[in-house]
Parts: C-alpha cells; structure tokens; sequence
C-alpha cells in the first residue's frame, strides 16, 4: 500500500467505501459488532495480517501455553509486519478478551497501524488512550484462554462476518470497519475521493435550505451546477 492511497483511505469515510463496494456487488465488507475505543485521534488504515483463535478446550489452554514464545497470540504481536492492521477471529465471542493493554502496547510500539477484533478486549481504559486504533466486540475482563485458542497466522479469517484474507485493506472510522479486498485497493481509491467531494457539495446545498430531490442522486441540472463549483 503506497503513501498515496494510504494518505486517501485515512480521510475517507467507511460509509462511502461501504456505497462503492455495494455498486461492485459486494454487501458484506463490513465488520458486524464491533466498536472503536477511544475518541479516534488516529484513523485505521492498514493491510490485514490475521490470527485465527478456535474455541478453548480446557486441557490446552493453562496459563502455562503463554510461555512458549510460539504460541500464536503473542507470536501475532511479535510479528505483524509495520503498519499492518492485526485482525482478529473470534468467532464473535467476546465472553473472553483477545489481548490486554499490555499486548496491544506492544502493537503499537512495534509501528502496528491498529487492532481489530471481533472478541473482547480488557484493560481498556489504558487501550482507549493510546494513539494506535482498536476495535471489538465490548469490553471484557477474563483471560482470552478462557474462550479462545489460538491456533493460526495470516491464513484467511471471519472477522465480524466479514471474510478477511491477508493483506486485504481495513479502514476505520467512528462508524467501524471495512474490509477492501486486496485487488480493489487502487481502483476504489481513484473513485472514493471524487465521490466524498461531491458529497461535500451535496451536504452544503442542503445546510443551504436544498431539497434532496434532484440534489441526490443528482439530475443533470445538479451536476452542471457542481461541476462549475467543484476545483479544478
């Protein structure tokens, strides 16, 4: 992902993305359940490298597996690549956290671009204040050992219903999460910055005292008008 379409996608909205996915047959991007921690001083945007957690079972998952330097969970945060988005499989069980404040510290000091996570997560107040965006299901305390096993890396995953394959594009916002499929990045970021400045205009008009009727969608006296408004 080149500077360009990252410096696009961090000012873009997951609602617009959301349209121009919809328009390319695709209606199930977003990630379902999950919620951005903290007021969001700083957008997610990033390539998806994924961990993939499968129910607990009691006889494998003591306390003791944090030990093992392989165990997948702090694998996972030892190995994002920078500037990639760590996304999370839970199986929308957020009955257990799938890391804590210390973990997701350490995502961000290794130049992490967020988390996203369809578990819960816990010691979130401590997450919420940190730059490094993150996402999940809701707040929640037990250890992840109690729910979830860690068991796979960067292999395709749900996340919040949404299929997630590495290196796929997250963006996130204050409305949540959206999953760009890796080989539409560059298409849909040619498309998405004219179609949020038109919009601009739209929301203008109708501050203005417009009726949306004609405004939007546009008839062709509406698009006369903006394209002699709009920058050259």
């Amino acid at each position: 992902m080149d500077e360009r379409m990252k410096n696009i996608y961090s000012t873009v909205g997951t609602a617009s993305l959301a349209t121009l996915l919809f328009k390319r047959g695709l209606r199930n991007q977003f990630v379902q359940g999950v919620s951005r921690l903290g007021p969001g001083r700083t957008r997610l945007v990033g390539p998806a490298f994924t961990l993939r957690c499968i129910p607990a079972r009691e006889d494998l998952n003591s306390i003791e597996v944090y030990e093992n330097p392989d165990h997948p969970q702090r694998k996972a945060v030892e190995t994002v690549p920078s500037a990639h988005v760590l996304v999370m499989d839970c199986r929308g069980d957020a009955r257990a956290a799938s890391a804590g404040a210390i973990l997701v510290t350490r995502l961000q000091m290794r130049g992490c671009a967020g988390l996203v996570t369809d578990g819960g997560l816990r010691d979130v107040d401590e997450i919420a204040g940190l730059d490094m965006p993150s996402y999940c299901a809701r707040p929640s305390a037990p250890t992840s050992l109690t729910r979830h096993h860690a068991i796979d890396l960067n292999v395709p995953i749900g996340c919040g219903g949404v299929a997630v394959f590495p290196g796929d594009i997250a963006v996130g916002d204050g409305d949540g999460v959206i999953i760009i499929p890796a080989e539409l990045t560059a298409e849909l970021a040619e498309e998405v910055s004219a179609m949020e400045q038109f919009e601009d205009f739209v929301l203008e008009e109708v501050r203005n005292g417009a009726s949306i009727i004609g405004l939007y969608p546009p008839d062709a006296a509406t698009r006369a008008r903006y394209n002699a408004a709009k920058p050259r």
